[in-house]
């Protein structure tokens, strides 16, 4: 018998990190949970580390960390805990973790993602903010590393395995993607109602079980804009070629249209574990703990066009990759401030647009390609400040 796979999860309180805890429940014999890292919930963190026992936990900040070796104390734990920064890019990296679940929200995650890459992990990516932050310099650290890197969203592990395994070939078999999109909570709602929309109605999305910061995105389409810009890096294709269709039941998951206009299609029920479990054990196939797709129980798959009125934020996906490099990394630290601000309830639903729009508009992105993460991040800091002024007009 092979021995277990060791796992660090980055972000393991979230829905996808304990969505991956319930895959390797299932196979203790496979899996070993080396490391885990979470923000806030400490709560939750040190029930996950009675049940796991994990050598490492890594904190975002000092505060945290010595709460957390307080707590851990009183149960008679040993875990080293590791802080800041450096301690999620060491659990990243760290030469005994075999796998890294990425699933860190937002750009809090492109270091530890970028350093795992590079230290050649089999990544598991959940974070698409790495790619649509990072871009080539987190496709570059996945090749110099040699990491084996296995898309998680729902929606690219779908492409993904409708692909064949030598990317070489992709070019030349690929028309174009497919993306598809539930549409969230409001894609029949009355658009003329949709300023009023509290943070609580945009967060029950009819089909999935996510976060808040996602649920937000999904009922904008925000998520759809930042999935086209991860796709544009994960397959290596220009924006003309990547297009978002809504699919209403979450059944197709994204499709591939072949040059000799076949498609093909990842289906299955909308849950989590599925593509989690994919990436877990690839090349292989394990159980998920998902339920089976019942086709008898499936009254129809309906596909429409993206109403452009109701969900205006996809445009920026495309605008902000055909502008100077880096541009996709403003939009995301836009997005990010202004969903954060909707949901302390300081702006509109409606004024999150208007946020990542005022914010392109106002951040001037050189035309030099970043030179590295310093420089992203730099982009990433002055496009949240802007983004905060633009809030503040709007409060």
């Amino acid at each position: 018998m092979k021995p277990p796979q060791r796992i660090a999860i980055l972000g393991s309180t979230g829905s996808i990190g304990t969505s991956t805890l319930d895959v390797m429940a299932r196979h203790a014999q496979r899996f070993e949970v080396l490391g885990l890292s979470a923000n806030q919930r400490l709560d939750e963190l040190l029930r996950q580390c009675r049940r796991w026992q994990p050598r490492l936990v890594a904190l975002p900040d000092a505060e945290r960390a010595r709460e957390f070796r307080q707590m851990l104390a009183r149960e008679g734990l040993r875990v080293e805990v590791l802080e800041g920064e450096a301690g999620l890019v060491g659990l990243a990296a760290h030469p005994e973790v075999d796998a890294v679940m990425a699933a860190i929200v937002g750009a809090a995650g492109l270091a530890p993602c970028i350093a795992s890459a590079r230290a050649g992990k089999r990544l598991l990516l959940a974070n698409k903010e790495a790619l649509v932050v990072g871009g080539a310099l987190f496709m570059q650290a996945v090749h110099d590393g040699g990491a084996t890197l296995l898309p998680i969203d729902s929606e690219h592990s779908a492409i993904f395995q409708c692909l064949p395994e030598d990317r070489s070939t992709w070019d030349a078999r690929i028309d174009h993607i497919v993306l598809t999109a539930s549409g969230g909570p409001f894609r029949t709602r009355d658009v003329a109602t949709l300023a009023a929309v509290t943070p609580d109605e945009a967060c029950a999305h009819p089909n999935w079980v996510m976060g808040r910061k996602i649920s937000v995105d999904s009922a904008t389409m925000m998520n759809k804009a930042l999935e086209v810009i991860e796709a544009r890096w994960l397959f290596d294709l220009p924006p003309q070629r990547l297009r978002v269709l809504l699919h209403p039941q979450s059944i197709v998951h994204s499709m591939v249209v072949c040059r000799d206009a076949s498609v093909l299609a990842q289906m299955g029920t909308p849950d989590m574990r599925v593509p989690i479990a994919y990436g877990l054990a690839y090349p292989e196939r394990i159980v998920s703990g998902a339920p089976a797709l019942d086709f008898a129980t499936c009254a129809a798959l309906t596909f429409e066009a993206l109403d452009e009125e109701r969900f205006p934020g996809l445009r920026l996906a495309y605008d902000a990759l055909r502008a100077p490099e880096g541009t996709t990394a403003v939009l995301n630290a836009a997005n990010e401030v202004a969903v954060d601000a909707f949901l302390q309830r300081r702006i509109a639903f409606t004024d999150i647009h208007a946020v990542n729009c005022r914010t392109l508009e106002s951040v001037v992105v050189p035309s030099s390609t970043p030179g590295g993460i310093a420089d992203l991040l730099e982009l990433d800091r002055r496009a949240r400040e802007v983004a905060a002024g633009h809030v503040q007009e709007l409060a």
